[in-house]
């Protein structure tokens, strides 16, 4: 038995669990935040037989995508006095991070 721990965006949260769902993978829900961007992520907890391990990640990959936006940078400016100047750059998120880890003993009550 594996436990899939996987972090996606709030929006592409209900996919992720309807598609497991439907491939009889059950499904436990966290919300989280996320710790750069301060977005709302969805942590999904999912019970996996060894052999069902891949079926599970690549049903989280077809149901979470990446996303482009921008975001407030800052650069320091050397001088008498230091002083933040904020600059937009563009980032990358969403998408899925999985993380697979050894279940010792499973129990269902």
């Amino acid at each position: 038995m594996k436990l899939v721990f996987a972090i996606v965006h709030d929006d592409d949260g209900p996919k992720v669990m309807a598609g497991l769902n439907k491939n009889g993978f059950s499904v436990t829900k966290l919300c989280s935040t996320g710790g750069f961007l301060k977005a709302g992520n969805t942590t999904l907890l999912v019970g996996v037989p060894k052999d069902k391990v891949d079926d599970a990640i690549k049903i989280i990959k077809e149901k979470s995508k990446s996303r482009k936006q921008m975001a407030n940078s800052s650069l320091t400016s050397s001088g008498t006095a230091d002083m933040f100047v904020p600059y937009p750059v563009e980032v990358i998120f969403g998408g899925a991070t999985i993380f697979v880890l050894d279940v010792e003993r499973f129990e269902k009550v």
